[in-house]
């Protein structure tokens, strides 16, 4: 039985998720900033589609990436060198929510619906989630966003309306957080995408063991401004 969440009832130990669908683990509950913390805390992310009650996950394995095992193709850095863009961080969050709520040939549908723009809006006004984006000819032409928490950046979503414009974001990201301290990015679930810039996947229970350090670092809660150092 998946347990349904009450506003007083914490999370579920992670072993109690299920195997099918993989890493369901809780219904219900709501997207408060509290329980979107709680969850992040615990290596838990909410995915649903709108209408539906709210479905709480941790999959096993988990797809991570961190920071020193950045891939960088040969392309891709040829494009990083030749500049003809511009980083923005925390400029225009709703904005690249709302872009990366638009429907893919290979994802018709989405998860990233008005109740979830609400609900990550108000931890970014609390200086938690961030937007990484790429801006070209003043255009907001690609970009992600993701939460932090002490030195773990959990990533959401990424777009692009032209091409590798969200991995460049994701290059800029990485190199930040690297700066930064940060240790570990959750990339949630397998894609090609994730594994063609260094991710890969880890047991829950190494993911888990790994963010319960780095979850309890000082937050800096604040609104981000990159560096803006060149990518060797």
């Amino acid at each position: 039985m998946i347990p349904w969440l009450t506003p007083e009832s914490s999370f579920p130990p992670l072993n109690s998720a299920l195997i099918n669908p993989n890493g369901l683990l809780a219904v219900g509950g709501d997207l408060s900033p509290q329980r979107l913390i709680e969850a992040y805390r615990c290596g838990i992310f909410p995915w649903f589609n709108e209408g539906e009650p709210v479905l709480w996950w941790s999959p096993d394995p988990r797809m991570v990436l961190f920071p020193a095992e950045l891939k960088i193709s040969r392309s891709l850095r040829r494009k990083l060198k030749k500049g003809n863009y511009e980083i923005r961080v925390d400029s225009a969050f709703s904005e690249v929510m709302q872009a990366c709520a638009q429907p893919r040939k290979e994802r018709p549908g989405t998860w990233i619906h008005a109740h979830m723009i609400s609900a990550y809006a108000a931890l970014h006004e609390m200086g938690l989630a961030h937007s990484v984006e790429v801006w070209i000819g003043g255009e907001l032409m690609g970009g992600l966003y993701g939460v932090a928490q002490g030195r773990m950046f959990f990533g959401e979503s990424m777009f692009s309306r032209v091409s590798d414009a969200s991995k460049i974001a994701f290059v800029h990201l990485v190199k930040q957080l690297e700066r930064r301290g940060f240790r570990m990015i959750d990339c949630q679930m397998k894609t090609a995408h994730l594994a063609s810039l260094g991710g890969r996947e880890v047991p829950r229970k190494e993911f888990s063991q790994r963010l319960k350090e780095l979850v309890n670092y000082p937050e800096r809660v604040e609104k981000w401004c990159f560096d803006h150092e060149s990518i060797e």
